[in-house]
């Protein structure tokens, strides 16, 4: 593949944007899987961006990994989740796998552009982040396991290669962990469950295994539950950049067609753009302030991580809640003053506002955060 330089990403990223934002509107409208762009992607080296050079990747920063996913969600953000799942799988998830087991995975992806996703949410868990045990099991067989559960929000479905599902054994003293399953293994059936308001290209429908045949060493990690309970900060440092660099682009977005909109809209009795008037310039100017403000906490917290002195679990999360908060203002205010126009489906503004209410869902969510930061405060006042 092409060497990932930057000033290669220069060059491609803007042609890149431009033709995601061409169809983005229709794969938003029909809930239509974006094939076409991953195979763009895939064409420009991008599906294997993280993945270490001496396995054909281009071993990809979190800074480089974020301006590539800035790029490719500032065009259709539903596409940028499932290439955001994929960086963070090649960067943190796959690190602690056997090393053939890895390497098959990280040449799949550099060959033939394969995508893997981890499926971690079930109907009556929820999400595994807030404890508890996965109802998904593995059955202990000869030579592996029988896998049996329901996965939801399984984001990238229709195009995942690889799907890493989330589960527990059914041993004496359960193991949790992943277990790795091939999209065309028999006993796997996909629902199309999908029908959000927002993000509504991502495929994120349910996945149903019964007795899934998953070889011994495809019990890619299983450990015992408390093993889990620890996320390393640089681990989460990517995930809270990435993710967030989606929505902040997105909101970019409604601001750029807002600024663009107001320079424009010339009404008659005021012979004068919109943007002429006070009022106009105040509320782009506080716009700008928040963009501002997500754009200088999200490098600094890239830079750290990139530095190898990733932030506190308890101060990264607060970027996640001020972006996430950040980018739903911004939109909801474009909304307030484009009024008709901004809700017309025919413009984009209201399209990303539902992108951007998206930003909310992603694990941890706002009560996580805040609580963490609060235990941290008051551990921090104790020890005065």
């Amino acid at each position: 593949m092409n060497a990932i330089t930057s000033d290669r990403l220069a060059e491609i990223l803007p042609l890149l944007t431009a033709r995601f934002a061409a169809s983005a509107a229709d794969h938003d409208r029909d809930g239509n899987f974006p094939f076409e762009n991953f195979a763009a992607l895939h064409a420009h080296g991008l599906l294997a961006l993280t993945i270490p050079a001496a396995d054909g990747g281009a071993q990809a920063d979190l800074a480089t990994a974020s301006r590539v996913v800035r790029a490719v969600a500032y065009g259709e953000p539903s596409t940028a989740l499932v290439l955001v799942m994929q960086y963070l799988s090649h960067r943190a998830v796959l690190t602690t796998w056997q090393p053939a087991l890895r390497d098959r995975i990280r040449r799949d992806a550099v060959e033939h552009g394969a995508l893997i996703n981890a499926l971690r949410v079930e109907p009556e868990l929820g999400t595994p982040a807030r404890g508890g045990l996965p109802a998904t099991t593995g059955r202990r067989v000869e030579g592996g396991w029988l896998l049996s559960g329901t996965k939801i929000y399984s984001t990238g479905i229709p195009i995942l290669r690889w799907l890493n599902v989330w589960g527990r054994t059914d041993e004496a003293e359960p193991r949790v962990g992943f277990f790795l399953v091939p999209h065309d293994a028999p006993g796997i059936t996909v629902n199309p469950t999908w029908n959000h308001m927002g993000m509504r290209a991502s495929g994120s429908h349910e996945v149903v295994f019964q007795d899934v045949f998953v070889p011994e060493e495809y019990g890619a990690d299983l450990r015992a539950p408390a093993a889990w309970a620890e996320r390393g900060t640089e681990t989460l440092s990517w995930m809270i950049v990435l993710q967030s660099v989606i929505y902040d682009a997105v909101a970019n977005a409604s601001r750029d067609w807002l600024v663009r909109y107001l320079g424009e809209r010339t009404p008659s009795n005021l012979g004068a753009p919109l943007s002429s008037l006070p009022r106009f310039q105040e509320a782009v100017g506080e716009i700008d302030s928040r963009l501002l403000t997500n754009r200088t906490l999200l490098d600094a917290l890239t830079q750290a991580a990139d530095a190898g002195q990733p932030w506190p679990a308890e101060r990264a999360l607060l970027v996640k809640h001020i972006v996430t908060t950040n980018v739903i203002a911004v939109t909801a205010r474009a909304l307030e003053l484009t009024g008709n126009p901004g809700l017309s489906r025919n413009n984009p503004l209201e399209r990303h506002h539902r992108n951007a209410l998206c930003s909310r869902i992603h694990t941890p969510q706002d009560d996580v955060i805040l609580a963490t930061a609060g235990r941290a405060a008051f551990a921090a006042g104790a020890a005065i």
